[in-house]
């Protein structure tokens, strides 16, 4: 049986149970989704396991990188993180820098590769929309998310990773000024924006089984 991992802040997380081990410990959004599908039509042959956080920055995942990551021994992993590293800053002060920002996320991948030589690592682009969680500070948060999703897009670049873009998807479908359909407040999706992640990261999925 392969394991396939999803890790992440409160967008993968979107309300997992942490101690109930089947779907429940999925969370109701992508990954949940996901899971479902896949589970549908291949019975015992994919375990899946939700280890996003709500609130987690890209530091606070290499912080569990032992427990919630090494230690699963996953086959496959996808990672959507970055904005809360931009949304820390803007409205804590506690945020991550664009070059911290770099630096973790490009050690983190390294040291799972080193410690699981044939993972296949696929990663998110974070997103942003204008909503009520987002709207006070629009200017900085749009930039600056897009700027860590230019920096994650690099890093699959240079590590050779699958990367799921996800902005331009948001941005189109909201043209229309509807953010609401898509994303409740600006970051997390509705369950229309869930599907949306869940369709991308599966279209990529098919080329990496």
């Amino acid at each position: 049986m392969k394991t396939f991992l999803f890790q992440g802040d409160s967008i993968t997380d979107a309300n997992r149970d942490d101690e109930n081990s089947d779907n429940f410990g999925l969370g109701c959004g992508y990954a949940f989704l996901l899971a479902a599908d896949i589970e549908k039509n291949n019975k015992g042959e994919i375990k899946f396991i939700n280890r996003g956080k709500s609130g987690d920055r890209i530091t606070d995942v290499y912080a569990r990188i032992k427990e919630d990551i090494i230690n699963l021994k996953p086959d496959y992993m996808s990672i959507l993180i970055g904005v809360n590293d931009v949304s820390h800053e803007l409205t804590m002060s506690c945020g991550v820098s664009p070059k911290k920002f770099r630096m973790i996320y490009k050690l983190l991948i390294e040291e799972i590769k080193d410690a699981l030589p044939e993972i296949k690592i696929i990663i998110l682009e974070p997103f942003v929309l204008q909503g009520s969680a987002t709207e006070k500070l629009w200017d900085e948060f749009n930039s600056q998310v897009r700027g860590l999703a230019e920096i994650s897009k690099e890093i699959a670049d240079e590590l050779s990773l699958e990367f799921v873009p996800l902005q331009a998807e948001f941005d189109n479908l909201s043209a229309d000024g509807d953010t609401r359909y898509w994303s409740v407040d600006g970051i997390h999706p509705t369950s229309a924006g869930h599907q949306l992640i869940k369709e991308k990261l599966a279209k990529t999925l098919e080329t990496i089984w």
